[in-house]
């Protein structure tokens, strides 16, 4: 018994070592291929589209989800001892979670402005007759001060393993755990989330509603030109939704996790590792989606 519980143990550390650093890698030169797609038409002021912008900011924040939590993580996880001083904790940790609720908001925005495309009218003329990179990109800004105005307490709660009187076992201690949260804080973070997540869900899910029954409608007109451009709009609206699940399912799950960690102190090591796997799948993945529906990604990824 005790055998098979080591060699379980071992299969797990391997597993997640290979996890966190196909995260990192992975993730990390995706998200920076995603930024040059996106930022060379903003440079070159070539077909510059306010997707573009969002697409730019949320390259930059899935980058810093991956690399503030996930170095740590990975160095703790292959040294096997607190890599980091309280102070460097305070700062990853806080740089982590602000990324994080700014990349729901960008999100959130993405999903909303593909929605708001259905709907020619005065927003749109308001909004998208050359002025909507500005725009965009002045919503984008709003949503990093937003992040890091409402997690700028969060540091003062945060220790380290290095504050506790037993640092032998490492094992059974989470290395930067914030264990004074309060309810108030909680309300606080649930309510924004919800707001973003309501928000895209239903922007998401009735875009693909209605293009699909538009669809449905117009299936009958013979127009090559048409329904090769709807049937782009549909390719468009479905990977939105894709990205929408993608994002909103390890959110959830990772929420339940952290909740459960940090209310009620239970710091195994399993727990944290599941939890980070989960905050760090939607950075890792993401840009693979965006990259693979680019019409200048190569023939052979598409």
């Amino acid at each position: 018994m005790y055998f098979q519980k080591n060699v379980l143990r071992t299969i797990w550390e391997v597993a997640v070592k290979i996890i966190f650093l196909l995260q990192i890698g992975v993730g990390t030169l995706a998200n920076v291929i995603l930024f040059f797609y996106n930022v060379s038409p903003i440079l070159l002021e070539h077909r510059q589209r306010p997707s573009h912008t969002i697409l730019t900011h949320m390259s930059v924040v899935n980058v810093l989800v991956l690399l503030s939590s996930g170095i740590p993580h990975t160095t703790a996880v292959f040294l096997l001892r607190n890599p980091l001083s309280t102070l460097a904790c305070k700062f990853s940790f806080y740089i982590s979670r602000v990324a994080r609720q700014t990349t729901l908001c960008c999100t959130c925005m993405l999903s909303t402005h593909q929605f708001f495309t259905l709907f020619p009218g005065r927003v749109e003329c308001l909004m998208l007759r050359g002025r909507a990179p500005k725009v965009i990109g002045l919503f984008c800004f709003i949503c990093w001060i937003f992040s890091f105005l409402i997690y700028i307490f969060v540091p003062m709660t945060i220790t380290t393993s290095q504050d506790m009187e037993n640092d032998t076992d490492f094992q059974g201690t989470w290395f930067c755990p914030s264990s004074h949260f309060t309810s108030c804080m909680y309300i606080l973070f649930s309510i924004s989330d919800a707001m973003f997540i309501g928000l895209m869900g239903w922007a998401s899910g009735f875009r693909v509603l209605l293009l699909h029954r538009h669809h449905q409608r117009v299936w009958h007109i013979h127009s090559p030109d048409g329904s090769h451009k709807f049937l782009s709009e549909i390719r468009a609206a479905y990977t939105l939704l894709r990205l929408v699940v993608t994002f909103v399912i390890p959110y959830m799950l990772n929420s339940i996790f952290t909740f459960y960690i940090t209310y009620f102190l239970d710091t195994r090591l399993w727990l944290i590792q599941i939890s980070h796997i989960l905050a760090s799948c939607f950075p890792t993945f993401s840009p693979l989606l965006l990259i693979l529906r680019d019409p200048r990604a190569p023939s052979f990824c598409s």
